[in-house]
């Protein structure tokens, strides 16, 4: 290969000369990185790196952080019932709870009424079966207390703050309306005619008009976005810290209306994002990385328009890419197998997205069953709904459990596994069954064990294991990551260094 002479000097490149380059010296196609060597790969990867810095450097982007929401509160059943409610899913293991609408698996599950996500047009309803063995309403829920992670988003001219859910379940940016007063917006345009309408199976619900605005993510300014502004919202939506939600999955599954009824999905602000001259195709991505309190620097972000190589360089590993299946609205790719201590779960054909808006991680009855089956004491519980944990484990007697993205497994980390308490005895386990599902959902419970990479423009989802080497451990309680209560400083270097600081069911490893 020749190199132009234009091109001798790296010190002066312009943002276009490094994007031309990196095309010339790398052959980059959409699977080129799925199937190059690793030293390949690396280079790849460098040249991308250097693109991206030049467009954060002239666009003066900067990570977003995720706060963690104060009202999230950990409940194992309630998380499940989020899941049932959020996918429409039926239960394949018994409980209180069941899908009052069983869909049709041959129903297209993003055409008309049957749209899927975190936000769809038609809910099915979430029953429970009382002491008559009747179904009956299950009360509605604090939406607001699903939702671990807020983001700052800036919306209209003078920019008004907004903390938001960044949900890659669902594809619409809605707001409340005392969160976002668009009247005081001066660039904010109604879009006439289309509307929005928002139903959860508990009885939840949220819908008003729509406009296009200027926002700004992480520095990344974007114009001409559809904001839904909410003029009715329920009791669950009505008061608290969440101002509303953005979509981060596909545009099909945006759920604007014409006035005639007629669906009109609006772009998403990744689309637009993409749309824009300045954002090369290097750089219509988002990323998240997500901590919880045991982390020392549990400092969870976002970042729209670049990767922060200094994470993936720190992970020790190249990015593992695994080709989006987006024709359902969702971030799918293949998920073959699973490994529970090192034994192989084949799952032929296994599919699974990955959802910043869902809490556990729920997987085939299959892969579930194998794991509890490899922990003492593990049960499933039908009053709960869920597989428990004995509170008497210790974190380093549980199991190594692993899912595939693409054609490598990460593991999830073992804290992760337990979710939160159930009773005295017991705690809810992080990774439950999908039920009817037909693929799995993977979410915070998965997401906090890696650096996820969202290629929109190049329909791949990317991954690097992300397990923080030094780490305290709380225990974990309806309160969340957010217990205060340390036990133990753990170091899993290789030299295995712990210090012990306290004692309780939830212990530091034996070599404390």
């Amino acid at each position: 290969m020749i190199i132009p002479s234009y091109f001798s000097n790296t010190t002066t490149l312009s943002l276009q000369q490094l994007l031309i380059l990196s095309l010339l010296t790398t052959n980059y196609t959409q699977d080129s990185l799925n199937y190059q060597n690793p030293h390949h790969q690396h280079n790849i990867m460098e040249s991308i790196f250097i693109a991206q810095s030049k467009l954060r450097a002239e666009l003066g982007l900067h990570k977003v952080k995720a706060i963690p929401n104060s009202k999230f509160q950990r409940h194992g059943t309630k998380a499940y019932a989020s899941a049932i409610n959020r996918y429409g899913l039926q239960p394949t293991k018994p409980g209180p709870l069941t899908s009052g609408k069983i869909r049709d698996p041959s129903t297209n599950w993003t055409s008309g009424k049957f749209a899927v996500g975190a936000i769809r047009d038609m809910w099915t309803s979430l029953v429970e079966k009382t002491g008559d063995n009747k179904p009956g309403e299950v009360g509605a829920q604090d939406q607001q207390g699903d939702m671990e992670y807020l983001c700052e988003v800036l919306i209209g001219t003078p920019p008004q703050k907004v903390l938001l859910d960044f949900d890659t379940g669902s594809a619409d940016l809605w707001v409340r309306p005392d969160a976002f007063k668009n009247d005081q917006s001066s660039t904010f345009a109604p879009m006439h005619n289309k509307s929005w309408k928002i139903e959860y199976g508990d009885g939840s619900s949220a819908s008003g008009f729509v406009g296009q605005d200027t926002i700004s993510i992480g520095g990344l300014v974007i114009k001409k976005q559809a904001v839904e502004v909410a003029k009715h919202v329920s009791s669950q939506f009505s008061q608290g810290v969440m101002g509303g939600l953005l979509g981060l999955a596909f545009k099909q599954i945006n759920t604007v209306h014409s006035t005639m009824g007629i669906r009109d999905p609006q772009p998403t602000p990744v689309d637009n994002m993409i749309e824009q001259e300045d954002i090369p195709k290097e750089a219509e991505l988002f990323t998240s990385a997500f901590y919880s309190s045991r982390d020392l620097k549990p400092e969870s972000f976002y970042t729209f328009g670049w990767i922060d190589q200094d994470l993936v360089k720190k992970c020790g590993e190249e990015i593992t890419w695994a080709k989006v299946d987006n024709s359902q609205g969702f971030w799918m790719f293949d998920s073959t197998s699973a490994s529970v201590d090192g034994d192989k779960i084949e799952l032929s054909d296994n599919k699974a997205i990955a959802d910043t808006g869902t809490t556990l991680a729920l997987i085939s009855d299959e892969a579930c069953d194998a794991l509890y089956k490899k922990i003492d004491g593990a049960a499933y519980s039908e009053k709960y709904q869920g597989y428990l944990i004995p509170k008497s484990i210790k974190v380093d007697s549980l199991p190594e459990f692993s899912v595939a993205v693409g054609g490598k497994e990460f593991v999830i980390q073992k804290e992760d596994l337990i979710f939160a308490e159930a009773d005295e005895s017991n705690y809810y386990g992080g990774v439950q069954s999908r039920g009817s599902m037909p693929f799995d959902i993977l979410g915070d419970t998965f997401l906090k064990s890696i650096y996820a990479i969202w290629d929109q423009g190049n329909s791949r989802f990317g991954a690097v294991p992300k397990i923080e080497k030094e780490q305290k451990a709380p225990e974990p309680s309806k309160n969340g990551d957010g217990a205060q209560k340390v036990i133990c400083t753990l170091d899993k270097s290789p030299a295995k260094k712990s210090v012990c600081i306290a004692n309780s069911a939830f212990v530091c490893p034996s070599d404390c």
